[in-house]
């Protein structure tokens, strides 16, 4: 039997072409374009692996890892992405992706990655700026220096809030009411000393829940 495989990047250009490589050794079974309608096909379709991008909008590439490890879905994960920032990768790894692959990285090395985490071992591209073992101990050290915590609900509100979306967008979108979503906008400034949209926009880039695309050298 074929293992079974979701995509999702919010490139449809790019998604396609990587379905179009690994469609030979693979059966591709959808692609998602945003971390909500990742958690949605992953539910609904159980697949071997979920090949994802962390930059996503809606729900990034983080939080979609720890809502479907609290369910029944047993991909292994492994995220494809350009960035190369050591707090993202231990991030990753720390939330249960099994691979962190570079999308420079040659088309053999995303099999190799995908090989490896179907296996239950981690891989990481070998053009990261630093190696597996040190990561994952960062990952590790990560966690124990972890600061104030917000909740799923509150991660969620502020991946919305840091992407621009009003507060009857982000209501809409969870289907809770604008007075509640206010609240929870609230309640994490109060709980981290922020004070400004600025302030969570910052805050979201450094733990993750959004990122920043690298300029391209000149």
């Amino acid at each position: 039997m074929r293992i079974r495989m979701l995509l999702a990047d919010d490139h449809k250009m790019f998604t396609e072409a990587l379905s179009r490589m690994l469609a030979p050794n693979y059966e591709i079974i959808g692609t998602a374009s945003n971390g909500r309608e990742l958690i949605t096909l992953a539910r609904e379709l159980n697949p071997d692996v979920i090949v994802m991008d962390v930059s996503m909008p809606l729900l990034n590439g983080m939080e979609v890892i720890r809502v479907l490890k609290r369910t029944a879905v047993r991909a292994k994960f492994v995220i494809l992405t350009m960035h190369t920032d050591v707090s993202l990768a231990a991030e990753a790894f720390r939330c249960g992706a099994s691979a962190f692959v570079l999308k420079q990285a040659a088309g053999d090395e995303l099999n190799a990655a995908i090989v490896t985490a179907l296996r239950g071992r981690h891989y990481l591209s070998s053009a990261f700026p630093v190696d597996l073992v040190t990561l994952l101990a960062e990952a590790v050290r990560h966690h124990r220096e972890e600061g104030p915590k917000i909740t799923r609900r509150q991660r969620e509100v502020l991946q919305l809030v840091a992407e621009g979306k009003t507060m009857k967008e982000v209501a809409t979108l969870l289907s809770l009411s604008t007075r509640t979503v206010e609240s929870y906008k609230y309640e994490i400034m109060r709980v981290l000393g922020i004070h400004s949209n600025a302030g969570l926009v910052q805050y979201a880039i450094r733990i993750g829940v959004i990122t920043v695309t690298p300029l391209q050298a000149a």
